[in-house]
Parts: structure tokens; C-alpha cells; sequence
């Protein structure tokens, strides 16, 4: 896939975890997945992001290979752009998703995709992941 433009994107816990356990692999989330994999999307994070990662991940119930989730974080640090937070005047419903919301907002341009769409602010940038990959088709 030949991209016209660069794709900067925070991705979201709860699309990263779907992505993974997804018994359907044309679903959406698998897409991000595959667009990450790809550098189709270039990931933005910081520490905590990738902490999340590994915490939720890492989670008996997910069943996933420890291989599998190193693998991704340390794709997601080879790959991405490690950020600094751009402090926000918003207040979520969930504390814990405030920092990708914060991140999203350190680069001009990128997106924060969510599946919790509900939880952040109605911006252009907070997308789901099957605006996501309609973004991606656009752009190649």
C-alpha cells in the first residue's frame, strides 16, 4: 500500500485489545492493527501508554502469548514517535483515558482512534477504528 501522506494516531487500549482477540480478522480493530504493522500508521505514545499496553494486555483473560504483546510494544517504540503530553482543560469520564487524549493533541494532524468514542470530546481527530481504515483507503 503506497500512502500519500503520513498517518500519526494514539490508539487507544480498547482498540489494540479487540484488535488481538478478534475472531473476525476483517473487523476494523484487526485493520488498525495491520495498518500499525504495516507503517501505513505511525503510533504516538509516551511511557503510561505503553504501560497500559502491558498491563491490560498482559491480562489472564485476554489469553494472549507474552511473546505476542512484547512484540507489539516494542513495535510500537520502534516504530512510533515517543510524546510528550500537550496538557487539556477536558474532563472525561474515564481519568485513565485522558492521557491519550493529551498525547493525540502533541502532534498537529493526528488522530486518537477509540472504540469508546462516547468518552472523549466530539473532535474531528477521535475516531473509531472503522473511520480509521476509511481514513487510510483515502490516503493511498
Amino acid at each position: 500500500m503506497r500512502i500519500k501522506k503520513r498517518i500519526f494516531a494514539v490508539v487507544d487500549t480498547n482498540v489494540v485489545v479487540s484488535g488481538m482477540i478478534a475472531k473476525n480478522m476483517d473487523s476494523p480493530t484487526v485493520s488498525v492493527l495491520d495498518y500499525l504493522t504495516e507503517k501505513a500508521i505511525t503510533p504516538l505514545y509516551c511511557d503510561e501508554i505503553l504501560k497500559e499496553y502491558g498491563d491490560v494486555l498482559r491480562r489472564e483473560k485476554f489469553h494472549l502469548p507474552r511473546e505476542k504483546v512484547e512484540k507489539f510494544i516494542e513495535m510500537v517504540k520502534s516504530d512510533g514517535i515517543a510524546s510528550n503530553r500537550v496538557p487539556s482543560k477536558e474532563i472525561l469520564p474515564d481519568p485513565k483515558d485522558v492521557v491519550f487524549y493529551e498525547v493525540a493533541l502533541s502532534k498537529e494532524d493526528s488522530f486518537l482512534v477509540t472504540g469508546n468514542i462516547r468518552h472523549f470530546p466530539q473532535v474531528d481527530f477521535v475516531v473509531t477504528p472503522a473511520e480509521m481504515v476509511e481514513i487510510i483507503k483515502h490516503n493511498s
